[in-house]
Parts: structure tokens; sequence; C-alpha cells
């Protein structure tokens, strides 16, 4: 059977086109020979259970070891260790059964279960003792567990660490799953405050992530295709699908699938080119797949709120990159940390997110607001737009603002969700986020003509100076001389005669209205 890209599980070397997964995670091996116990983080469908199984196959092939791939997702939802150990048991028991280990059936037989305490450690202990090599096993979706069940088992597996020079217990584990360790203690508690000693997260020697892949190893997986089937991607093509996806291996599928199965239907006689990969992108975005859709359910946390609020608006000083709750972000794979400024972690999240968080305000909009502001000749009437937008706050603000949950964003995302309206006809909007620097940064495409807008709140007199500073800087990157500078005014105090206004300043060739709203 013909190999194709996978978008639905672990992958298939046999199946799939694959990346050499093993190969480009070789920090990995050492730390196991070392008998090491690690971490594995990486957002959802980064790779992290296709590596697992394939070094479950390696270790088995090699001979020199035994390795166990078991799941904790089905002891999700016990909190309390009374129930979740023994439910950990039994995933154990199942993983067992259904490996290629010796003494597969004697595995925690005959076990008393109210034992919470040592169950684990217990069973882990009896079995590697019938064993002949040492034992590896990979723990996957660890960050399923919750409060005492997770304390509780983290305990055993320190346990029987600490203890295992002169009694049986598993020779290296991982513990896998999209948050590093440090994060699991926010999930226990509240507070942030630790577990007391001895601590059941101090026996990890590393937390090791999973990158994303560079341009060449995309255009590795690629050939693959070409190679079974004639069909080539052409180089434009290949740099496209980095620029959208940062490498993110879940979307660099998709996207060639999107192609070669939605939208060239198989026939791979035709060449893959970037116009083909901005159309992927594009269907993917409006059919928001399960990979996007549950990405971007975290955005209703309170803690992801808290981080991609300002980081929407620019808020300056807002963000701390020691925080946990940053820190959770980045484990999501929601946001990168790009020298040292935060942002969505590729084009394709920056772009679902604002189409997220204003999906609500665009689809009313799609019946409420006719769109007058599209020139004969393909061009847009950003003026007219603008003013509009104007008339359209004042009135609206109140209601709308009060609808969001990102409040503080409300202003970025309302505008955003009005110039939607109008792109949606046959333009598109490209985003640059700028945590801690005061600003958003957008450009309209439409037709072969393109319009950059800065986006601010005031917050004091250097507003404006700085913003025509920075939009003139933006207008130089997107080669345009004309821009737009809308600044909203929030406080309290000021009027609505004082917050609307229309100003054009002229300076070194460039035209810059400021649009206060």
């Amino acid at each position: 059977m013909r190999k194709y890209f996978n978008i639905a599980g672990p992958c298939n070397p046999n199946k799939h086109y694959m990346v050499p997964i093993i190969e480009r995670n070789d920090d990995i091996m050492p730390l196991i020979e070392q008998e090491q116990y690690f971490v594995i983080h990486a957002a959802r469908q980064s790779g992290k259970t296709t590596l697992l199984q394939e070094l479950v196959d390696h270790y088995t092939q090699e001979g020199k070891c035994y390795a166990l791939y078991c799941s904790l997702e089905q002891a999700q939802v016990f909190t309390e260790a009374k129930e979740g150990i023994p439910q950990i048991l039994n995933t154990l028991r199942f993983a067992v059964k259904y490996s290629q280990l010796p003494n597969r059936n004697k595995f925690a037989q005959h076990f008393d279960t109210a034992d919470t305490a040592n169950l684990i450690k217990a069973a882990l202990t009896d079995f590697c003792l019938e064993l002949d090599k040492p034992l590896i096993i990979f723990f996957d979706e660890i960050d399923a567990l919750q409060d005492s069940t997770l304390i509780s088992f983290l305990r055993q597996l320190r346990n029987g660490y600490i203890t295992r020079s002169h009694i049986p217990f598993p020779h290296s584990i991982a513990l896998v799953g999209m948050r590093n360790i440090r994060d699991y203690k926010s999930k226990i508690r509240e507070d942030r405050d630790t577990l007391g000693s001895p601590s059941p997260f101090n026996i990890i020697t590393k937390a090791l992530t999973l990158s994303n892949f560079s341009t060449e190893e995309i255009e590795g997986l690629y050939q693959q295709h070409t190679q079974a089937t004639g069909q080539v991607f052409e180089k434009a093509a290949v740099e496209s699908v980095h620029d959208h996806t940062d490498g993110q291996p879940w979307l660099v599928n998709a996207i060639a699938r999107e192609i070669v199965v939605e939208i060239l239907e198989n026939d791979f006689s035709k060449t893959i080119t970037a116009t083909h990969v901005d159309q992927a992108v594009k269907n993917i975005l409006l059919r928001r797949d399960t990979h996007i859709d549950s990405l971007l359910e975290r955005l209703k946390e309170e803690r992801v709120r808290k981080v991609m609020e300002p980081v929407i608006t620019g808020e300056k000083y807002a963000i701390s990159f020691t925080d946990d709750d940053t820190q959770y972000c980045l484990d999501l794979g929601l946001l990168k940390n790009e020298d040292n400024v935060l942002k969505p972690a590729n084009k394709m999240y920056a772009e679902v997110i604002i189409r997220t968080l204003s999906y609500d305000l665009q689809y009313h909009m799609e019946s409420q607001i006719e769109n007058r502001w599209v020139k004969p000749g393909g061009s847009l009437d950003m003026n007219g737009l603008l003013k509009a937008f104007q008339q359209f706050w004042r009135e609206n603000s109140g209601i709308w603002a009060e609808k969001y949950q990102y409040k503080e964003a409300a202003p970025h995302l309302i505008l955003q969700a009005f110039l939607q309206r109008v792109v949606n006809s046959g333009g598109e909007v490209s985003r640059e986020y700028a945590s801690n620097k005061g600003r958003m940064d957008l450009c309209v495409h439409y037709g072969k003509n393109k319009y950059p807008i800065e986006i601010k709140l005031h917050y004091g007199e250097k507003t404006i100076p700085e913003g025509l500073e920075q939009l003139a800087g933006y207008m130089d990157t997107v080669g345009e001389n004309t821009g737009w500078l809308v600044v909203f005014d929030r406080r309290q105090e000021s009027t609505w005669e004082e917050k609307i206004y229309w100003k054009t300043e002229e300076e070194g060739g460039r035209t810059i209205h400021v649009v206060g709203a």
C-alpha cells in the first residue's frame, strides 16, 4: 500500500511518510543508557507518541533491554489515589499483556488494591525481579493524572528509584506529556507551593522537548511522496509551508494532505506550488480541524487568558517569562519565545487565535454590515472603512466589549472582526504580535495593495509619538508609504468627542492617518 501523510494518531513507518524521529532526538538514548528518569514534554500532535513507539521497537529489536509503552490517559478522571492508583495498575496490566515482554500473564497478579501507597512500586518491583534484562517504561499522557493520584504515583516511582540498587525496579523511566514536570505542581496546588520533602519531583535528571521540523526536514518528508508518486513540491511551496507553520509536525502533514487529497484530488501529475499551500492553509483554518479546535479550547482557560491577552494588546511589562502561566502557554505550543518576545507559535495559530476570539462578532457582521469599501479595480477605501469603524465603535463598543472574556483585548478583536468582514470578500490580514512593545501591527492585503495598520491603547502623552515612529518602521518593512495608526482611548474620563478624531501626519515621504477611537 502506498504511504500517505498522517494527521490522525501516531505515525507508522510502514504506512506513513515520516521524518526520522529517533535520529532527530538522539539526546534520549544516552539518558536511558545512564539509567536516568527523565521528562519529555511537547505540544499535542508534535510526535511524542510516535517517538515513544519507535523507541520501544528499537529497544525490542536491539535485545539488550525490555521496553514498554503505557498511556495513562484512562486514569484522567480519578483525582483520588484510592481510585486512581488501581486504575493505573489496570492500565499497566493492559500494556504488559499486549507487549512483547516475557511473563506477561504474571504481571501484578493477586495484589491488594487497597494498599494504594505501594501498589505501583510493588507491582513493578515484582515484575522486574522476574525479568532477565533491564526494563524501560515510557509513561505517556503523564499530565493526565491529577491531584493525589499524581502525587502517589510519582512518590512510588521515586521510592523505587532510590532503592533500586538492592531492590529491582525499572532501569529507566520517561514521563511524557504536554507540560514540563514543574507545571505538575501548579496542577496540585493553586498557590504553587512545593510538595515538601522528600518531593516526588526530585528524581528527574532532565526535561527534554521535541523540536519542530526545519525547512530541510519538511523537504525530506515531502520528497518521500515525490519518490513514491512522482509528484513534485516546488521549493517555494516547501518554504511557504515552513513560513506558515514554523515546522509544527501536524500542520506540516495536514497541509500536504489537504493539497494532495482534497485540492488536487490525488492527481499526481500536478506540481504543488506555493499557491496550493495558501489555499490549503485557508481551508484548514476555516474548517478548524480537530488539532486547531482542541488547541483553541485552551484559550478559554483563565491562566491562558492572563498571558495571551497582553500578547494580543502588546501591553508592556505584563508578562513574566518565569511565571508558571507563561511557561504553561509555551508548553502547550500556543506561544513561542522568539528573541525574548512572546508570539503565537506560528502564523496559522496567530491567525486562528484572533478569528476564534472574535468569531461571534464576525458572524454578526456578515448579516448586519454591508461591505461598501471595495473600490472598482480591487482596492480598498481604507479611510472610509476606518471612519465607518469609528462610528461602529462609538455605537457598539459598550455592548460587544462586555461579551469578551478578553476584555482588555476587546478593541483589538473588534477592529479585526470589522476588517475581517471586509477582507473575506477577497483579501487577507497578516498580523504581527509584539508583546511588551505596546502595539499590534496588521497588514491588510487586498488585490495587489497593502494597507499597514498599527493598533495601540492610549496610555499617555507618548502614545501617539511612539506609535508614529513604530508604524513608520512597520511601513518600511512592508514597503508602503501610507499607513493608519488606530488609538483606542479607554479612559473613563474621556468623552466620545475626545476619543473620536482623525488626524493626518506627513513626514519623510510617508502619510500616516491617526484614527482615534
